[in-house]
């Protein structure tokens, strides 16, 4: 296969593969405490011949592919709810959620009780208290308050403390459900600010998306023009051949 077709199938699936990055972004546009993720494309550059670097571009390779994924962390805006069981984290930190597979992560606050008073979320995993256990509310409560610090108080009297923990960004992996790995585990927030009511929305500006969208696919267009250029190059190049022998 000729060395533009090479570079231009590199670049046509890195831009598939971001469409699939952009779709999921727009999809999770009303997900509650959804971080976007952006693509990030790196080079690689190749001597040709003589197999020694050259500053002569005539004498390399360049190749463009998709290289990584990134997901960006910034806040998204607080909408009152209202509910009780509503909370959302005001800067830094995310609820400790029991999973099948270990603690994970989640800035996702729709929480609710199960038959036995189990604190859940939308999902219905358990949410963990600050020292990794479930928190029970009691099922007959009139008030229930939730502290700025994450402390919950039924009728006035304690049941449990949110778990509110921390990662390094780079440590973080993004699992389904609106769920994070802390691969090199996390530590806890020691002055969390928890707002009962409210929910944090995604932080996905779907105007913004959508103007990638169709930059991404008017690049993959082109890039269709010149794959189909250097096919019919090809073409033409074999059939001369052909006829001259």
């Amino acid at each position: 296969m000729d060395n533009p077709i090479y570079i231009g199938l590199s670049r046509q699936s890195g831009l598939l593969r971001e469409l699939s990055v952009i779709a999921n972004n727009m999809a999770n546009a009303d997900t509650t405490g959804f971080k976007r993720e952006g693509a990030v494309f790196t080079e690689f550059i190749e001597a040709m011949g003589s197999g020694r670097p050259s500053q002569n571009p005539r004498e390399s390779i360049s190749m463009g592919r998709l290289g990584a994924h990134v997901s960006h962390f910034e806040s998204g805006g607080l909408r009152s709810t209202g509910g009780t069981f509503d909370v959302a984290i005001e800067g830094d930190g995310f609820f400790l959620v029991g999973t099948p597979n270990g603690e994970r992560l989640s800035r996702a606050g729709h929480f609710m009780t199960d038959r036995e008073g189990m604190l859940i979320n939308a999902s219905g995993l358990p949410i963990l208290d600050d020292a990794g256990g479930q928190i029970q509310i009691p099922q007959e409560v009139n008030v229930l308050a939730i502290a700025g610090d994450g402390t919950m108080s039924a009728d006035g009297i304690e049941v449990g403390r949110l778990g509110v923990v921390t990662a390094a960004p780079e440590n973080l992996r993004r699992e389904g459900n609106n769920l994070w790995e802390a691969v090199n585990g996390y530590v806890p927030v020691d002055e969390p600010r928890i707002i009962q009511g409210f929910l944090e929305d995604s932080n996905v500006q779907p105007v913004a998306e959508m103007a990638r969208m169709i930059e991404v696919q008017r690049a993959y267009d082109a890039g269709q023009k010149l794959l189909d250029i250097e096919n019919d190059r090809i073409k033409s190049v074999i059939t001369t051949v052909r006829q001259l022998t």
